[in-house]
């Protein structure tokens, strides 16, 4: 049986829920595979030495901006946190081939940002021969290399044109460098439970004529969402707030307005909720844009100083496919569901053009890569073979 492993770790929900979902459809159809989700952070650091010093994970600092909404400056600490990575290069290559020695992998996705040049040659050193695959969970790559270093003999599975293009101006060979139709959504955006729409609408306080919004800021939420919802009093509004509890009694504690609100917390049921909606806000993240537009959604974000760098990228994908409107700042959120409402027939038609298979496409493409490689080796050991008895 073959063993794959799938590399993730903590900073942001999008790299788990990647993981998560791949393992979901590969069990689900049946292939000979043993998944294994791996945890980075618990690999490089299987003591939680750094908890024990500092009473937090390394990603929760990273997490907790993000529910702050204070992301400035983001750009210059990703080139420190990248000098600091190739500093202690050395450092993790070793304690992750020791990794991989005692576990024996026969293939390594990586679904993490950053680190795959040490993932890369730690496996090389641990396991010679076994690939290594990063697929991207971002729309694009953002320089200087944030998810693939120049010079590896890698494979790397982009989600869009424009990572590919990046990918083969980094030095990736053509032939290992492969295109997804989008984003790794879980499997519930495409096998949703049957439910009536109006009647669930009906259930949640919601009306079925009026136009709905969606307000996701990721699995942490943000306090720009109280914004929002004081802009919008006479829109109605389905405010997702994630794990941040304190920021769902903020928001169920405002004043009632015009139109019906609903406040949630901490749910797996988001594709339910998206469902329900009419239209997307939130920032421009990979996931939560992926997972709007898969489910018909238009959607408004903001492109400025405070978007991560890794993300914008994607506000230019929004504008160029028409899916929605692209904000300088979430103060304008009143003007910009006032000028799209009206227009939502037309920007959903084009949002219900993009087809995404992506979490059903990349183990297709995973089983080729195998093929491939195991078909060169078995070519090199008969060439080996043919030269040693010449």
């Amino acid at each position: 049986m073959t063993t794959i492993d799938l590399i993730w770790f903590n900073a942001g929900g999008g790299h788990r829920a990647a993981a998560q979902a791949l393992e979901q459809v590969m069990l689900a159809q049946g292939r000979p595979w043993r998944v294994r989700r791996v945890n980075l952070t618990e690999v490089l650091d299987p003591t939680g030495l750094f908890k024990r010093l500092t009473g937090f994970e390394p990603e929760d600092l990273y997490n907790k901006r993000l529910a702050s909404g204070f992301t400035l400056g983001l750009a210059q600490e990703l080139k420190l946190l990248q000098g600091l990575i190739r500093v202690s290069h050395a450092r993790l290559v070793q304690r992750l081939a020791g990794y991989w020695s005692a576990t024996q992998p026969d293939l390594v996705v990586s679904l993490v940002p950053n680190f795959n040049r040490a993932l890369h040659d730690a496996l090389a050193l641990a396991r010679p021969g076994v690939p290594f695959v990063t697929v991207l969970t971002d729309m694009a790559d953002h320089p200087p290399n944030f998810w693939i270093p120049p010079g590896l003999a890698q494979h790397v599975v982009c989600g869009t044109e424009h990572a590919v293009a990046q990918a083969l101006a980094a030095g990736c060979e053509a032939g290992r460098v492969h295109r997804a139709s989008g984003m790794i959504l879980r499997p519930e955006f495409y096998f949703g439970p049957s439910t009536h729409r109006t009647a669930e609408r009906l259930r949640e306080g919601l009306d079925e004529a009026t136009p709905t919004g969606l307000v996701l800021f990721g699995g942490t939420g943000s306090r720009v969402m109280k914004r929002i919802a004081l802009q919008l009093s006479d829109t109605p509004l389905i405010l997702m707030c994630g794990r941040n509890e304190t920021l769902a009694a903020e928001l169920r504690a405002l004043p009632t307005g015009r139109a019906p609100r609903v406040v949630v917390g901490y749910t797996p049921e988001v594709a339910r909720w998206m469902r329900l909606a009419d239209f997307f806000i939130g920032k421009p993240g990979p996931g939560s844009l992926s997972e709007a537009v898969h489910l018909g959604l238009p959607v408004i974000v903001t492109r400025n100083a405070w978007t991560m760098p890794q993300e914008r990228w994607n506000t230019g994908w929004v504008q160029q496919q028409g899916l929605g409107l692209v904000l300088r700042s979430f103060r304008e959120v009143r003007a910009a569901v006032a000028a799209l409402t009206p227009r939502l027939p037309e920007f959903q038609a084009r949002v219900q053009r993009i087809e995404n298979r992506a979490v059903f496409e990349v183990p297709e493409i995973l089983e080729r890569i195998l093929r491939q490689e195991r078909a060169a080796a078995e070519a090199a050991t008969a060439i080996a073979l043919a030269a040693s008895s010449a």
